[in-house]
């Protein structure tokens, strides 16, 4: 387990403390770590909606259409 001294502001200490005690938690590490785990689920791997998968293999399975000068064919030159 990695270890961590840190500096923070007066206003992040009492958050911590809140979510500490809003959660009978034992110490502010315990806090920071739930804190961490909620962000990360929340924000960096959210989980794909079953309607999204669904979508995206549909997607999938299409054929491709060929098409050997995309700028030209779209017009972007």
């Amino acid at each position: 387990m990695a270890q961590a001294v840190i500096n923070i502001g007066e206003y992040e200490d009492r958050v911590i403390n809140i979510v500490k005690g809003k959660y009978g938690l034992k110490n502010k590490s315990d806090a920071v770590n739930m804190i961490i785990e909620e962000y990360g689920e929340k924000y960096l791997e959210p989980e794909l909606r079953p309607e999204y998968i669904k979508r995206a293999n549909k997607i999938r399975k299409q054929k491709a259409i060929p098409v050997s000068d995309f700028a030209k064919r779209y017009g972007l030159k």
